[in-house]
């Protein structure tokens, strides 16, 4: 068979990591077109790879050339672009956020819904990491008992300085909706925001760190320490703590698990790029082996909505400093969204 020849929108940062994978990790695929509203950039990287220019994103989804889209535009653009990647019947994986609100996720929802077939993935690549597999193997087989209780920490050594408050729920706390609804299979119900005392690497007016906690419709509680600015290191840790026993993942790389009996253990795995490059890269392969049948094979767009419905009412508590329910729309039939888990 002939490779997937894929459209990349978006050179940034993500975009350049996608376009180094997709053409030196991932079989099965072909770098086609590129696209960004950066022209130099846009040239510099065809000319290596030896893919086409179009200026235009939507010219570059709909190009005859081109069977699947990889979207690492900026959130706003998304709305647009994804649903011209559903006219045009070509799967699409697009990086978090969905799109930047609520009522543009779910008409996206209700559009690959009428067509009858998962078009669209989302890119929450920790679920493939292997440590969040396994834990979501050892939930699944009954391991832990019923799981009560989750514990998130997400920590950045530094960010810039837009990242304020909101924009930390939606750009980094969303990691962790998607982890906490993959792991528990359950919606997120409601979202509360503490915020303490403020590093004083934080500027003006922004809460970090802050303590995010979330309720799932089955009444576990998860909480999640979210601290960009620890001037420390990159450290995203999880613990599953359930009726016979618990298990953390993220510690110097390694599922520790702890049991009733006292014995505890672990595997040791491989720490941004270092901590979840491997799980990008089984992304991008599952992707385009699915992406070649016309289908996807992971997160699809419900779970891109829920993260954006989640993240809405985050932002709103951060705002209001009050517990705040999460709102979603019907969710259409499984047939129809095709959502993996």
């Amino acid at each position: 068979m002939s490779d997937l020849r894929i459209a990349v929108l978006g050179l940034g940062m993500m975009g350049a990591f996608h376009v180094e994978l997709l053409t030196s990790a991932i079989k099965g695929a072909t770098v086609t077109v590129v696209n960004d509203f950066v022209a130099d950039k846009a040239e510099a990287v065809a000319a290596r790879i030896g893919a086409r220019v179009v200026a235009d994103p939507i010219a570059a989804i709909n190009d005859p050339e081109v069977d699947a889209v990889l979207l690492a535009t900026p959130g706003s653009t998304h709305f647009e672009q994804v649903s011209a990647c559903l006219d045009a019947g070509k799967p699409v994986l697009c990086e978090k956020p969905l799109t930047t609100d609520v009522a543009t996720s779910y008409a996206l929802v209700e559009a690959e819904a009428a067509l009858g077939r998962p078009l669209v993935q989302v890119g929450f690549m920790r679920r493939y990491d292997t440590e969040y597999v396994a834990l979501k193997e050892l939930i699944v087989g009954g391991g832990l008992g019923r799981v009560l209780q989750l514990h998130c920490t997400h920590r950045n050594p530094a960010v810039p300085d837009h990242f304020n408050s909101e924009f930390m729920i939606r750009d980094s706390v969303v990691h962790e909706v998607d982890v906490t609804r993959f792991l528990l299979d359950s919606e997120i119900t409601s979202v509360q925001v503490l915020a303490g005392a403020a590093t004083e690497a934080a500027p003006e007016g922004t809460h970090d760190p802050m303590l995010v906690v979330f309720e799932t419709a089955a009444g576990q509680l998860v909480t999640d320490e979210i601290f960009v600015r620890s001037g420390v290191a990159y450290e995203v840790r999880t613990e599953a703590v359930g009726e016979r026993g618990s298990a953390l993942i993220g510690l110097d790389q390694h599922l520790t698990l702890k049991s009733t009996d006292g014995r505890w253990g672990g595997l040791i795995t491989p720490g941004f790029v270092e901590r979840f490059g491997a799980a990008y890269r089984v992304e991008l392969q599952r992707w385009v082996d699915a992406a070649g049948r016309g289908t996807i094979d992971g997160p699809g767009v419900w779970d891109g909505y829920a993260a954006v419905a989640v993240c809405e009412a985050g932002v709103e508590a951060v705002r209001s400093g009050q517990r705040v329910p999460v709102r979603l729309g019907e969710r259409p039939a499984p047939a129809a969204h095709g959502v993996t888990r």
